[in-house]
């Protein structure tokens, strides 16, 4: 054998689409569709998930269905711990601990039960977007929230086909603070 097959290593790495981080790759997958801007390709550890129009976006899944066996439905949580980031565009780390983009998009994969989950529905996903400023002027070095304190926070519920609205709507809310 002097070559491998790329589809082979594909379904290989990642066919198990509810483990942490391939599903984390999957929801960004998703919200870059919904933006129109899935032909741009991803670049792994930037400072920022996505860019459309200017605005960045960061973006965290959290599922109640895990790969493991499970004896409940996880706990809903996402990372927002600041970071020194980096750019992949300089190639340059941020100097302090900061939340470097503008909007987050939490996406949540809604289904509790294993046998109807279906990570490429997209019906079965939740989104929630929330300005950056509001996580910054709220609790500037948390580094973890739930789905109720997201939500008390004014995180904006939307539908698959209405985020790149929420998340326009979301950078106007940044510019303006």
């Amino acid at each position: 054998m002097t070559s491998l097959d790329k589809q082979e290593f594909l379904a290989w790495a990642y066919d198990d689409l509810l483990t942490n981080t391939t599903r984390g790759v999957l929801a960004e997958y998703i919200v870059a569709t919904a933006l129109g801007i899935r032909d741009t390709k991803r670049v792994e550890w930037d400072q920022y998930d996505l860019e459309t129009d200017g605005v960045k976006v960061e973006v965290k899944s959290a599922a109640y269905v895990q790969t493991w066996k499970q004896s409940q439905p996880s706990k809903i949580v996402f990372g927002i711990r600041p970071t020194t980031g980096w750019d992949a565009r300089t190639d340059t780390y941020a100097t302090s601990a900061q939340r470097s983009v503008g909007e987050y998009v939490f996406c949540l994969l809604a289904t509790e039960h294993r046998e109807h989950i279906n990570p490429l529905e997209v019906a079965q996903w939740k989104f929630y977007v929330l300005p950056k400023s509001e996580l910054d002027r709220n609790m500037p070095t948390q580094k973890t929230i739930g789905l109720g304190p997201l939500i008390a926070l004014g995180a904006h519920p939307c539908t698959y086909d209405k985020l790149k609205i929420a998340i326009h709507e979301a950078a106007a809310v940044n510019h303006g603070a």
